[in-house]
């Protein structure tokens, strides 16, 4: 049985979020929180499995609650965030401070309660168990530095003609340590699939462009996708990708029925149709999305990158990708920078 402690300072959101949880039987709510205070002091009492933490609470918040939780406790931690700005921005420090995922607080404007209920379901099954570990820091510099016989690799042809990212548990803090240390004349576009409600994909992708030194933006339909550039694939849509010469233009296209949308199967097998040869990275994540497109990936002729065990929050994705044959190379995302730029200039 795995037990919960919910903290949200409201009394209606404390019994959904108890409701929708207590329907599963392998699920128990072994206490509740209305502040911050009170979550520090009941998860050392309860020792539950996993903990849910509004993102705003009066006083003690959400984020002094969480490092004070991941401190003492090293229990997971799953925020509930609202769907705006402000409340996308905590959620993202909430990670960087060692909560391990987050829900969308329900909202009859953004979500549907049977979505969130199935989605906080998933994640408390996935985090349950999980030990938190130390929170890794943010990568700010170049991966690639100095020479100028460094610098003139980027005029050559590179060996591969893209780089797609697949991530959903733990991945945002992983990207911060990836994105940022991508170099100015980067060569080839970089697409990233996180899994995550709509809404909160454009404050990701802003989040990561203050820190990046290649711009990086949220999809759009129509938009061209270009070297030297991250796009992050928005949340809500399915992701498919449109030759027109020398172009490429990304394609949303509404999906009612997957389980994760957008995909990273979906993005694997649209980086291959689009440019054959590419690089895949999957990243930390509960499942086996990804595993699908990974594997159009190495059929056109790609590599692939997988985050090792020791370094996930949750190594799902990446095993099953790996038990499948198809990961070339293992590292943690420190490294993969590095990687990545061995192998656009000069091949593997």
């Amino acid at each position: 049985m795995i037990g919960v402690l919910v903290a949200d300072d409201s009394a209606f959101m404390r019994r959904a979020i108890v409701k929708m949880l207590e329907s599963e039987d392998d699920i128990a709510v072994i206490g509740t929180a209305c502040n911050g205070e009170e979550a520090v002091t009941k998860t050392i009492a309860l020792h539950p499995d996993v903990v849910t933490m509004d993102v705003e609470m009066p006083e003690v918040d959400g984020l002094e609650a969480v490092r004070r939780i991941v401190a003492q406790s090293r229990v997971p931690i799953i925020m509930v965030s609202a769907h705006t700005r402000e409340g996308a921005e905590i959620t993202f420090r909430a990670l960087e401070l060692g909560a391990v995922d987050f829900i969308a607080k329900p909202d009859a404007a953004y979500t549907r309660i049977g979505d969130v209920a199935r989605d906080l379901v998933e994640k408390v099954r996935g985090c349950a168990g999980i030990h938190v570990g130390n929170v890794p820091s943010v990568v700010i510099r170049s991966a690639v530095e100095g020479s100028a016989s460094r610098q003139r690799r980027y005029q050559a042809q590179p060996a591969y003609a893209c780089v797609a990212i697949g991530a959903s548990t733990g991945g945002p803090v992983a990207l911060t340590q990836i994105i940022p240390a991508l170099p100015e004349r980067f060569p080839v576009p970089v697409l990233v699939v996180q899994h995550m409600p709509p809404g909160f994909t454009g404050p990701l992708a802003q989040r990561l462009d203050a820190a990046a030194r290649i711009p990086v933006r949220e999809g759009s339909e129509g938009m061209i996708l270009e070297p030297a550039s991250v796009t992050i694939a928005p949340a809500g849509s399915q992701l498919e990708l449109r030759r027109c010469g020398n172009e490429v233009a990304m394609h949303l296209v509404h999906d009612d029925d997957s389980l994760h949308v957008p995909s990273v199967d979906a993005l694997g097998s649209a980086v291959a149709a689009a440019y054959g040869g590419s690089v895949g990275v999957i990243l930390t994540g509960m499942g086996r999305d990804g595993v699908n497109g990974l594997r159009h990936i190495r059929e056109r002729g790609g590599y692939v990158v997988g985050q090792d065990e020791a370094s996930c929050v949750v190594y799902g994705m990446p095993r099953a990708a790996a038990l499948a044959g198809l990961v070339d190379r293992v590292a943690p995302p420190v490294e993969i920078p590095g990687i990545l730029c061995g192998l656009l200039h000069t091949g593997n």
